[in-house]
């Protein structure tokens, strides 16, 4: 990793991005809760959002709708990602170089590495073009780093989580998105083996907004630099509510309690 090299992506050290690469990840289930999410121009919208400092996106989107908020939203285009109608092992389509995210304007690249999957090795050599490639543009490398596949008998595991945190660092990642793994002391682990790199907390799936809150608040009390949530926000009925909370949690480093009421007071 380079210092310094997230900064286009972070605020203070500390980064909110907000991911939306669900409509090729998972379809248009994840939209059902909040219908209005599926039109990307609603998710442009609350990206210009204070809290967040980047928009996690694929090519289709970033060509389609970035040129309108480039003076208002960072964006961080994903370059691959493969649909949820695929039920091979654990593997994702290199939809997008480096050069070309770089001449859309993107301040940061990520890529999905399945480390443990049976094509693991083929993820890191793609990873490894698009790592280089994004420093010859001086753009920040987020890891989506998700052991997973036959050979992984539990993906969720606080040691499989750690050992993702570090293919991060030792791949060349600025930033690397993991699984909570279940605990503070947990998440320290992992932020100990990403060293220099930081690690950020994945959003999963929606839970309430105190249960959500507790574990982003607990990530960060153990050395996290933020969050890469997309669900979390865009699937409530106020997902601006929830980016106000997590903008305290995060950035002022406020309890859970007090980031709701935080949110409450601003509504």
């Amino acid at each position: 990793m380079l210092p310094h090299a997230a900064d286009d992506i972070s605020r203070d050290g500390k980064s909110l991005i907000l991911a939306y690469d669900h409509g090729l990840e998972h379809g248009p289930v994840d939209f059902e809760p909040n219908p209005d999410t599926a039109d990307p121009e609603r998710i442009f919208e609350l990206a210009t959002h204070e809290a967040v400092t980047s928009l996690a996106v694929q090519k289709g989107l970033a060509e389609a709708y970035y040129p309108d908020y480039e003076d208002e939203v960072n964006l961080l285009l994903k370059l691959n990602g493969t649909s949820n109608l695929w039920m091979g092992e654990p593997n994702s389509a290199v939809n997008c170089t480096a050069e070309y995210a770089a001449g859309l304007g993107a301040d940061a690249v990520g890529f999905t590495i399945y480390g443990g999957s049976n094509h693991e090795i083929e993820m890191a050599e793609e990873f490894r073009e698009a790592q280089e490639g994004a420093r010859e543009h001086d753009m920040a490398v987020v890891m989506w780093s998700y052991p997973r596949g036959q050979g992984l008998r539990n993906d969720g595991s606080p040691d499989v989580i750690s050992y993702g945190a570090r293919l991060g660092l030792e791949l060349g990642a600025d930033v690397v998105k993991v699984k909570y793994p279940g605990s503070a002391e947990a998440m320290g682990d992992a932020v100990e083996m990403a060293g220099p790199a930081d690690v950020v907390m994945s959003g999963g799936t929606m839970r309430d907004d105190k249960a959500f809150l507790r574990n982003v608040s607990n990530a960060i009390d153990a050395g996290a630099t933020g969050i890469a949530v997309g669900r979390n926000v865009f699937q409530r009925d106020e997902p601006e509510r929830i980016l106000d909370a997590l903008e305290a949690v995060i950035f002022q480093e406020a309890d859970p309690a007090e980031a709701l009421a935080i949110a409450e007071s601003d509504d």
